[in-house]
């Protein structure tokens, strides 16, 4: 049975990826960096939200090999937390829309749910890093979390890899963002 592709746009429409099938996972991350880069990236015009209302960062990750830039990357920016950060976020330069989350030789991309229309939108599955949610904020029990979830969604990450052949392609972004 053939995969189906998804087209995704920026907000401004001057940008579009392909991802073949669907998602091998779809979390919600609450690390400090990730709220962090949401916090600076959502005040950029036009202001999109990135956080969910606890806080959390919701993403859709797929291997590198399922995804396509048919117009290349030329429309991108990278926005990085320090010199030194292992992830880079990514956004388009047309109009600030996030795309996605890259971890440093990582064999795939986290990309903002915010892509997607909400009729559409892949819905978490599991919660992570849920140990760095600030004092004063308290998560439902609407998604597993903890570290047994955390082992399983590290150990599907390997397994995504294992069927890549180990391979980790680039995804070259020229321009840098700051925020």
């Amino acid at each position: 049975m053939p995969k189906t592709t998804t087209t995704l746009r920026c907000a401004c429409g001057q940008f579009h990826l392909e991802l073949i099938g669907d998602p091998f996972s779809a979390s919600e991350c609450h690390c400090r960096s990730c709220r962090s880069a949401a916090q600076r990236l959502s005040i950029l015009p036009p202001a999109f939200p990135i956080a969910a209302g606890n806080g959390g960062v919701p993403y859709a990750l797929y291997r590198k090999d399922r995804i396509s830039f048919p117009d290349g990357t030329a429309n991108l920016a990278e926005f990085r937390l320090s010199d030194t950060a292992p992830t880079r976020r990514v956004l388009t330069t047309c109009c600030n829309t996030p795309v996605f989350l890259e971890f440093e030789g990582g064999h795939w991309v986290s990309f903002f749910t915010g892509l997607w229309p909400e009729s559409r939108r892949p819905t978490p599955q599991i919660r992570t890093q849920t140990g760095d949610v600030p004092d004063g904020v308290t998560l439902d029990d609407s998604l597993p979390a903890g570290t047994t979830t955390t082992a399983g969604f590290y150990a599907r990450l390997l397994g995504e890899w294992i069927a890549m052949g180990f391979k980790s392609p680039r995804i070259t972004i020229e321009e840098k963002i700051n925020a």
